[in-house]
């Protein structure tokens, strides 16, 4: 018996996703991407993420380029005021799914 993929996968954010973290952080996502089919779903929770620079910026936005590439989707949920904002000025909000 064959089982079918779960469409949907979680992904926990480290408390600051920036210039330390950022590799690691991408591997991770890329690894669960890869694990999931066309039409997927990687939701990133963001509740215990206190600070994101530039750098933590520029890989979510690479982690949302490779899910388009796949055709599946990238959610950011729970994201503080914070990131909010920064995606906000830097006009990424469009690209990603907030819950």
């Amino acid at each position: 018996m064959r089982t079918t993929p779960s469409k949907s996968r979680p992904m926990m954010a480290p408390d600051v996703l920036g210039l330390d973290t950022r590799a690691a952080f991408r591997q991770a996502a890329v690894a669960l991407l890869e694990s999931l089919p066309e039409g997927g779903r990687l939701a990133i929770d963001l509740r215990a993420t206190h600070h994101v620079d530039s750098a933590g910026l520029g890989v979510l936005m690479l982690i949302q380029r490779r899910a388009a590439e796949r055709g599946q989707t990238v959610v950011l949920q729970h994201p503080q005021d914070e990131l909010r904002f920064l995606l906000s000025i830097t006009k990424l909000d469009e690209m990603f799914e907030m819950e």
